[in-house]
């Protein structure tokens, strides 16, 4: 399931870069505009999962993308509704991960160490 999640979240994470709306947006609908999209992604691009969460039909996976040509990584909440064992729904919350001198609590947004 992690896996899938993962595909999941960096297919939505490039999406996000392409589309002016800030929606999913796979230019050939369906499994093989998934995978076609997710075909473009830079080899540099890295996705580690620190937490998931399901209940009922829902799972929301907690993640950083590291590696995306920016500045900073960014930390991920992918929400994804699953229907008939099928995704049907995905939203997320993607924001730039914050540096010791940002966090307002002190605290890292990923793991138990702010990045370098």
């Amino acid at each position: 399931m992690a896996a899938a999640l993962s595909l999941v979240a960096l297919t939505s994470r490039r999406a996000r870069c392409l589309s002016p709306g800030g929606a999913l947006a796979i230019p050939t609908p369906g499994r093989d505009g998934l995978f076609n999209l997710i075909r473009t992604l830079p080899v540099t691009l890295k996705y580690e999962n620190q937490l998931i969460v399901a209940e009922g039909d829902y799972v929301i996976a907690h993640g950083r993308f590291s590696g995306n040509g920016r500045p900073a990584a960014w930390v991920a909440a992918d929400i994804i509704r699953i229907e008939d064992g099928r995704l049907a729904e995905h939203w997320d919350v993607l924001q730039d991960e914050a540096t010791e001198g940002q966090s307002l609590g002190g605290l890292p947004m990923f793991g138990d160490r702010f990045p370098d």
